[in-house]
């Protein structure tokens, strides 16, 4: 006979399947984006335009990359909403509808930029060093999703079979292509479900945390606040509960321990 499979290394082998998952779908991704960048021109054709910062006032010419045709090949994809999370990470908010663009994002891609790939920038040019960036902060954020998803999804649905199926489908689902752009998608869905996976596992300080950085990834990471609004009621509900019903057990119950039927009766 088959011996079960212990719940704990069930878990971690389906965990192992969703990481899996989540970096297969996003190479997968990249494949399919280099192929139909070859074929097609893309409609917003955004990406090469990039004047100085308002704020630059230095008269040099910065020093060209030293591969200047692959730092291109990155910049063709920062298109739409990315062009505006790569401009605030390289100059900051310089105009009011940049404002519409939360910083979470922007920061991360700053920090990245100035740290790890700092060294590439001679390589490649400094704004193809912030796509890179951009791209490597919302892949790595999708990934740690998929897997909060799953743990999530085990304590809510009690099957860690179909805990590891929607995630799954949460990798190869179709507007997947969102968050393997720059766009602040990835960050949101990361602490987004991350600070409900805390939430549910008792964590509420992590879970605050997390919450509260959804909100600095996108504008609607504010009504994140109503599950800790509905947890209050939740305890407030089952503290008044159990109030009322010690206080009934009191009335029931006689101060010599036995019971007083005249008062059950009434």
């Amino acid at each position: 006979m088959p011996t079960a499979v212990p719940s704990k290394s069930r878990s971690d082998l389906h965990q192992n399947k969703v990481f899996k998952s989540a970096i297969l779908s996003r190479l997968l991704l990249l494949i399919l984006t280099v192929i139909w960048r070859t074929l097609l021109s893309p409609y917003d054709t955004s990406a090469p335009i990039n004047p100085s910062c308002l704020n630059d006032h230095s008269t040099s010419a910065p020093t060209p990359p030293l591969f200047p045709s692959l730092g291109s090949a990155i910049e063709n994809g920062v298109v739409w909403d990315s062009v505006y999370f790569i401009r605030i990470a390289q100059c900051g908010y310089e105009y009011e509808q940049s404002y519409a663009f939360l910083p979470l994002l922007p920061i991360c891609i700053s920090i990245l930029s100035r740290t790890v790939f700092a060294p590439l920038v001679f390589l490649i040019g400094h704004r193809a060093v912030l796509a890179l960036s951009g791209y490597v902060v919302c892949n790595v954020a999708f990934v740690f999703a998929a897997i909060y998803l799953y743990r999530l999804s085990v304590i809510v649905l009690k099957d860690p079979n179909a805990a590891l199926r929607a995630s799954v489908l949460f990798c190869f689902n179709p507007a997947s292509i969102f968050y393997s752009s720059i766009y602040s998608e990835s960050l949101y869905a990361l602490f987004s479900v991350g600070g409900l996976y805390y939430l549910t596992s008792g964590a509420n300080t992590i879970a605050v945390i997390c919450l509260a950085l959804s909100g600095l990834a996108r504008s609607n990471g504010v009504l994140n606040a109503g599950y800790f609004g509905f947890q209050t009621m939740h305890q407030v509900y089952d503290a008044v509960i159990m109030k009322k019903r010690a206080f009934v057990s009191f009335l029931l119950v006689g101060y010599d321990g036995t019971v007083d039927f005249s008062t059950r009766l009434l």
